[in-house]
Order: C-alpha cells, then sequence, then structure tokens
C-alpha cells in the first residue's frame, strides 16, 4: 500500500473526551484472555478483585473456572467460557451430551454470573483435523438447542467459536479480504447459525505476528498506533494508520464477500509480548505497552474501523497473566498485563481511577503517574519528523486540527512545528493524558508551560 498525502486534516468529529469521561469505570467493549497454563497463578478471589479494580469488563475463559466464575458473581463482569476441542464431537453427536454439558459448566452460575458467551472449541478450523471441523457446528446447534430449553440466564448465551487469522487466504489490502477455500464451505454454514442466532465472529488478529514477518521500523510504528505516513488500500482508497483496523477490516470484507456482512465481529485475542528470543524483535515491555495502551485508547475513542465505524469493536486483550509453563518461544509465556504478585506489568491504562494509586507496577514496564500540563513538539525534531506527527495526529477521530488551518486562530507561525506542536497536544489531550500519549517516537515532549499565544488557546493544564 502506498503512503497518504502529508497535509494536516480538519477532523472536528465526535470528541473523543466524550467517551473517554467514563475510562475510569468498566468499558463494555474491554475484555481480557485469562489462560491457566501456569503453576503460579492467583487465586479466583485475588483475580476476581484485579479485575474489579479494572476497566475491564469481560473476561474469556479457555474452558470452565468454577471458582473464578462464582468470584466473578455480582461484580458486572461478564464471562466467555470455552468448549474443549476435545468435546466438540461428543456434543455434536448427541443432544443429551449437549444438555449435560450445559448443566455442568452453565447452569450453576448463571444469573448470579453474567455468561455472555459460550466459544465452541478454539481455533478448529485452523487444526487441519476435518472430522473435528465436520462436528463444530453440530456441536454449536446442540448447545443453543439445549441452553434455549433450559431458560433463563442461560437463554439469552451467544454461542460461536474462535478463529486466527489462518482461515484468512487474502486480507492484504483490506479490500481485498477472504477466507481460505480450504475452510469457506464449512465457514459458510457457520456464518449462517451466527446470522440467524445473533452471535459474533471470534478472530484473534495479532499485528504483532505481522510485525513478525516484516519488522521494518515503519511496519513497527503502525503496528502500535504511532505516527507513520499510513497505508493506502488500493482498491477501496482507505488510508489506513494502523495494522488492527486493517486486519479487521480484512475481516469484515470477507463477511460481506461471504453474504454474512450483517454479523458482528469480536476480538477474541490480541496482544503484545514483554519478552521475546533473539529471533524475537519487537517483544519489549515498551512496545507491549504501546499497542495495548494505545489499543485502549483508540477502543475508548469510539472511532471503530474504517469499514465498521462509529462504535468500539468488542475486545479482549491477551492476556491477564503470563503463563510460565506454555511451551514454545520466550514470547508466549510474556503476554501478561499483570503479574502473578498482582503488579502490572506494564501501564495499559486499565486501572480505575481509584486503585490507579494504589498499585505499584513491577519490573522495567512499572506503572506512570497520570500525566498533565501540555505536549508540544520536542525540541531538536526534525521537520520531517514533526511533519509525520502532524499528519497523523490530525488524522485521528476526535481531533480537531481546524484552528490551525488557514484562517484558524494558530495557523501563524504557519510553520511545521507550530503546527504539530498544537496537533500533537490535541492528540495528547483527547487521548487521555498519560505521559505514553506524548512519546511520538520521542520527537514530542510534556511541559509545565502554557503554550498559548494571543487567540491560541492549546487545551490542558492540571491533572
Amino acid at each position: 500500500m502506498g503512503a497518504a498525502a502529508r497535509k494536516p486534516a480538519a477532523a472536528g468529529v465526535l470528541p473523543i473526551w466524550l467517551c473517554l469521561v467514563c475510562a475510569s469505570r468498566a468499558q463494555p467493549y474491554i475484555g481480557v484472555n485469562y489462560g491457566e497454563v501456569a503453576d503460579n497463578l492467583p487465586s479466583a478471589d485475588e483475580t476476581a478483585r484485579l479485575l474489579r479494580s479494572t476497566s475491564i469488563s469481560k473476561v474469556r475463559l479457555y474452558g470452565v473456572d468454577a471458582g473464578l466464575i462464582r468470584a466473578l458473581a455480582g461484580s458486572g463482569i461478564s464471562v466467555v467460557v470455552g468448549v474443549a476441542n476435545g468435546d466438540i464431537p461428543s456434543l455434536a453427536a448427541d443432544p443429551a451430551a449437549a444438555s449435560r454439558w450445559l448443566a455442568a459448566n452453565v447452569l450453576p452460575f448463571v444469573p448470579a454470573t453474567t455468561i455472555s458467551a459460550v466459544a465452541v472449541g478454539n481455533e478448529v478450523l485452523e487444526s487441519g483435523d476435518a472430522t473435528l471441523g465436520a462436528a463444530l457446528l453440530p456441536a454449536m446447534q446442540n448447545l443453543r438447542a439445549a441452553a434455549a430449553a433450559a431458560g433463563g440466564g442461560a437463554a439469552g448465551i451467544r454461542f460461536s467459536t474462535v478463529n486466527t487469522m489462518g482461515v484468512m487466504a487474502q486480507s492484504d489490502p483490506p479490500s481485498t479480504g477472504a477466507f481460505h477455500p480450504d475452510v469457506a464451505p464449512q465457514l459458510q454454514q457457520i456464518l449462517g447459525f451466527l446470522s440467524r442466532t445473533g452471535a459474533p465472529f471470534m478472530i484473534n488478529p495479532y499485528p504483532w505476528f505481522a510485525y513478525q514477518s516484516d519488522p521494518r521500523p515503519d511496519t513497527l510504528a503502525f503496528c502500535l498506533f504511532q505516527p507513520n505516513a499510513g497505508r493506502v488500500d488500493g482498491g477501496s482508497k482507505i488510508r489506513y494508520t494502523n495494522m488492527f483496523d486493517a486486519q479487521l477490516d480484512a475481516v469484515k470484507s470477507a463477511l460481506v464477500r461471504a453474504g454474512y456482512g450483517d454479523v458482528d465481529v469480536v476480538v477474541a485475542e490480541t496482544g503484545w509480548p514483554t519478552r521475546g528470543d533473539a529471533g524475537e524483535p519487537g517483544a519489549t515491555a515498551e512496545n507491549a505497552r504501546a499497542y495495548v495502551s494505545n489499543l485502549v485508547a483508540h477502543l475508548r475513542s469510539g472511532a471503530g474501523t474504517p469499514l465498521m465505524p462509529g462504535k468500539a469493536v468488542e475486545t479482549y486483550l491477551f492476556a491477564l497473566y503470563d503463563e510460565d509453563l506454555k511451551p514454545g518461544p520466550t514470547s508466549e509465556r510474556s503476554f501478561g498485563l499483570y503479574h502473578t504478585d498482582l503488579s502490572m506489568a506494564y501501564d495499559a491504562g486499565l486501572a480505575s481511577s481509584a486503585a490507579a494509586g494504589g498499585r505499584g507496577g513491577g519490573g522495567g514496564g512499572a506503572a506512570q503517574p497520570r500525566g498533565g500540563g501540555w505536549c508540544v513538539a520536542r525540541a531538536g525534531a526534525s521537520d520531517a519528523e514533526l511533519q509525520a506527527d502532524l499528519d497523523y495526529a490530525c488524522s485521528q477521530v476526535g481531533v480537531d486540527c481546524s484552528a490551525i488551518q488557514p484562517g484558524g486562530a494558530c495557523f501563524e507561525p504557519n510553520t511545521v512545528r507550530a503546527h504539530a506542536a498544537y496537533a500533537v497536544n490535541q492528540l495528547y489531550q483527547a487521548a487521555g493524558r498519560h505521559p505514553w500519549n506524548c512519546d511520538f517516537r520521542a520527537s514530542a515532549t510534556l511541559t509545565s508551560d502554557d503554550p498559548s499565544y494571543g487567540a491560541c488557546v492549546y487545551t490542558g493544564g492540571g491533572q
């Protein structure tokens, strides 16, 4: 994809702060995955208390953890439970087995705990097991029928399955998104079921893996929601400024191409590791913090994606804790938002305002204090860097750059540095005023001195 034209844009759309005023409370679109391939996890009660102290409102389990589900009763945090791949054949073959599974794994917990969905299997269509893939839809159908028959708190549960981006034959550019022909026939039937029942298509987009296959600096910025030239989809002519939106819009294009554009997309997993092996570029705590915190800010903006505008996509971050027993490279054991001593691996902006001052961070990714003041261009930053910052900031939904357009209060002095300073401050204020919102790859900095002048007023000031 090519670069977009480099000029400031007047964004004046729905103000991002309208969504951010509630950032300290639970966010209906922010969830987290709770993996248990570990031998050092906190107790269920400790985990429930931790979750209550954050703006996370959803938890996805890979199975059924009765202790944690009970500990979340009355918390307002909803739960997605999982059906093991090995259970799918029996659930598909016998409706009575589906009723028994539901009676053992769902009915004891509702309505005290909200179970919003059941993920039937994990990455089944990409497993290469044709027999298991053929059993997937019948298992989903039998479980839903059992839930409908049970009624009560079970009746509204949605049944879906989780897929990786491996179900895609084409995803770049997003407008060419299409499902792989190897899974398309089964997926077509599953999509019909999801459409009829109002259940979402669950997918695992990982910009981290995209960066591993293309470890260039501009790709890293594109993956981390950092200032970059953007990538233009030659088909739709849409300019994408981050990989997350591009991947989701590829999925949306595939759904439309399959005839099921009405099916909602849910991000079942996405994240970035804090550590990795020598052959895993970019696996650092700083990059993990940048990806997740910028993703959270993007979700809170309510911008959505170019093909799914105006609402945040329900997203489950991977993962709550590191999982020390997972096999494979170091990165596989290093996706945790929190250490198992309940301290932050890094501050992703998820702590509630009540908890933010009372819980320390851990290690090199320790929590940072909330910012204040103003964000301005750093002395020594080049015009090229500042132009990139200007273009990026003004392209974000909720950032109003009209003041630096001709005739605006801040148009003079008509220099890249002056316009960039105004634009980066607008984005910093709108995104939550965390220190990392004023990083811009070291070309911007925080100041306590009000940069306003004359009729040009910079938003900002106190904590």
